[in-house]
């Protein structure tokens, strides 16, 4: 089976890449230069981000098309492990639900956040919407 792109659809998965490439070298900055540790619900969003990275630069210098049938899936199971983590931070859900220890960081401290208050919850989960949105739109164009 032979997928035939649209116009665009090219720049498309660039930019999935791109959005992949940026979440993980920021949190690899966050993590190994400014020093914070990730908390419990950081480490299994980056265990979907991480391939990302790494399944979508091989698609796109491959040109692949159908990788949305393999990325999809990690960006949207990586959205919802971030969707979680927000209303954490957020304290939406029940203290007895948090994952994180009293032993390793906060995954709703103050430690969380980044450029002056924005919660890296928050931003994980913009990433990976994104990313899911632009598989769902290549998906579209390539059948």
């Amino acid at each position: 089976m032979s997928l035939q792109p649209s116009s665009g659809s090219w720049n498309l998965l660039l930019l999935a890449w791109l959005v992949a490439l940026v979440s993980t070298l920021s949190a690899l900055f966050i993590g190994e230069v400014m020093g914070q540790a990730p908390c419990v619900l950081c480490w299994f969003q980056r265990a979907f981000m991480f391939p990302l990275a790494v399944v979508l630069a091989i698609a796109c210098y491959r040109s692949d098309f159908a990788i949305w049938r393999y990325a999809l899936p990690l960006a949207a199971i990586g959205a919802v492990l971030a969707f979680a983590h927000t209303l954490l931070y957020a304290g939406l859900i029940p203290q007895p639900i948090q994952p994180c220890t009293a032993t390793g960081p906060s995954c709703s401290g103050a430690e969380m956040t980044i450029f002056g208050g924005v919660p890296l919850p928050v931003l994980a989960l913009l990433a990976f919407i994104l990313i899911t949105v632009l598989l769902i739109i290549i998906r579209r164009r390539t059948i």
